[in-house]
């Protein structure tokens, strides 16, 4: 398993970013015939982009990744007919997934990558893997935003790249601030230090900051709209969503998806989803 960092040096708060102690590990993978000195399919690596500054998802603990994404991705990656040793993976910040892909520097991404009408006109999407639905993370001793609503006039931090904010302001039609920051590790930072007053995103990722700081952040626990997690693909990949698409059925068949969501937020008060998402068809 080799790691590289492709988008650049974490920010902030990622220096505080200790894994959750049950953190799954990039060894949990499917049962596919991987091993060997080639992929299943030719290759003799694969490259996959995750998150290395999301607790629970995806995050950078010495030198590799943990987390439930990554998680997904060995398991998938498996399927597929590569061992974790085979295995190569990359940073994937938000502003940087569809690039990644388009330009061939990842074969796929599993990021807590949400599939979008936008999106899907530039990447492939197989999926979704996981839905997820959107909240907001405040400071603890902020009982003033309890929802949507209350974001009126306030500072919202989301991340370059992302469309949580853009939902609240466009789509939902609220009067906030919008502040962009380069990932959410720097929007924690200036949820911190009093910058803005409130950080959107899916719960899933706010579960892991809130449950990694519970002194310093609470998430309001009132989620709206739907995530759905795809695995991003390099356009004009068909056949490789059809493949993508079997690997995790039988994820979920096999109760691998729920044990690594255990594994990632079972030490959380989180109440992650446990039901099979319907799989969208390949383009």
């Amino acid at each position: 398993m080799r790691v590289r960092r492709i988008s650049g040096v974490l920010g902030g708060v990622a220096a505080l970013a200790f894994a959750l102690s049950a953190c799954g590990t990039a060894d949990v993978g499917g049962g596919g015939d991987g091993g060997g000195d080639e992929g299943g399919n030719g290759g003799e690596t694969i490259t996959i982009g995750v998150k290395y500054d999301q607790p629970g998802l995806g995050l950078l603990e010495g030198s590799a990744p943990v987390g439930f994404d990554v998680d997904v991705a060995t398991y998938i990656a498996g399927e597929l007919g590569y061992s974790p040793e085979q295995i190569e993976w990359a940073e994937a910040a938000s502003a940087n997934r569809e690039s990644f892909l388009q330009q061939g520097t990842v074969d796929m991404v599993i990021a807590t990558y949400s599939i979008t009408d936008e999106r899907s006109e530039v990447v492939d999407f197989a999926g979704p893997y996981y839905v997820a639905q959107q909240d907001i993370l405040v400071a603890s001793d902020n009982e003033d935003i309890q929802g949507p609503d209350d974001l009126a006039g306030k500072v919202l931090c989301s991340a370059s790249g992302s469309r949580s904010a853009h939902n609240i302001v466009d789509d939902m039609g609220i009067d906030a601030e919008l502040r962009e920051a380069g990932n959410y590790s720097e929007c924690l930072e200036l949820l911190g230090n009093g910058t803005v007053d409130a950080v959107t995103t899916d719960n899933t990722i706010l579960a892991g900051f809130a449950a990694q700081n519970p002194d310093d952040y609470r998430m309001v626990n009132n989620p709206f709209g739907e995530e759905k997690y795809g695995v991003g693909l390099p356009p004009g990949s068909t056949e490789r969503c059809e493949e993508v698409n079997a690997a995790i059925a039988k994820m979920w068949e096999e109760s691998a998806a729920t044990e690594a969501l255990e594994a990632a937020f079972g030490a959380t008060d989180f109440a992650y989803e446990e039901s099979v998402p319907e799989l969208e068809d390949c383009q």
